[in-house]
């Protein structure tokens, strides 16, 4: 693709984020799309979000659960960029305004003490490398119309990325099975989607791996001090203003969000 066709995609997709508004698909625009070119678009997104003074604070895993591929008919992992400027507190509202049309995914984060680098890394590696883990809320968000993404649609959007919240626990992940911890998510005290961390790939730090040596071949390392983000381990929970919701994994802890 050319070079200033990806930069114009790339401004589009940040100008439908600042304006909260969609875009018709990608894929159905430029049928020629390949991946490659959708991270390009995507490298350019995140460039402009730096320029306007966001900064990187960790990356995130995409469509790592049958329950999310089901429902996007997206069938292959993704990656994205998170910022500061995508952070909320536990507890803290959202006004459900600034987001376009979001779904709330329960995820559990890993925050790293080490930088983790592919080819080869391993879950243990993660493992190894990882500070501590949290229970966490992915409010994904699509600047595609009616979520009608395909691959290339969900990666030149930055993997779908919205905002996302951390619980108020960091557990060391050797306290805790990662691969059978279960997951319930509530919205407005009925609990909407269960699931567990095999969910993830067969395990998050499965998944976290995945993205180590995914980035790892575009030269990327996983930083010291970031949050990883490692996938939806059940079904997408549509929100709106009014809704409040409940993620709690077993052995890890809860996080709540409400929106407004």
């Amino acid at each position: 693709m050319d070079p200033q066709l990806i930069e114009k995609l790339g401004d589009e997709l940040y100008d439908a984020l600042k304006a909260c508004r969609t875009l018709a698909p990608l894929s159905e625009q430029h049928p020629g799309i390949t991946i490659d070119d959708a991270y390009s678009i995507q490298q350019r997104l995140i460039a402009r979000r730096l320029a306007a003074g966001e900064r990187v604070v960790g990356k995130k895993i995409g469509v790592t659960s049958q329950a999310v591929m089901s429902m996007l008919g997206v069938y292959q992992p993704d990656f994205g960029w998170l910022t500061d400027g995508m952070v909320y507190n536990e507890g803290e509202a959202i006004v459900a305004s600034t987001l376009i049309q979001p779904k709330a995914e329960g995820e559990i984060a890993f925050v790293l003490k080490q930088t983790l680098k592919g080819p080869g890394v391993t879950a243990a590696d993660v493992l190894a490398a990882t500070e501590g883990v949290m229970t966490c809320f992915e409010i994904v968000d699509s600047r595609i119309r009616d979520w009608k993404i395909k691959i290339t649609d969900t990666v030149a959007d930055n993997a779908s990325c919205g905002v996302f919240v951390l619980g108020d626990r960091l557990v060391d992940p050797r306290e805790v099975d990662l691969g059978t911890c279960g997951m319930v998510l509530e919205k407005n005290g009925e609990i909407v989607a269960t699931g567990a961390g095999a969910a993830a790939l067969g395990h998050p730090a499965n998944a976290v791996a995945w993205l180590a040596n995914t980035l790892g071949q575009r030269g990327i390392s996983l930083e010291a001090g970031e949050v990883i983000l490692s996938g939806s381990l059940a079904a997408m929970a549509p929100v709106q203003a009014g809704d409040s919701l409940r993620v709690s994994i077993g052995g890890i802890g809860g996080c709540s969000v409400r929106f407004i």
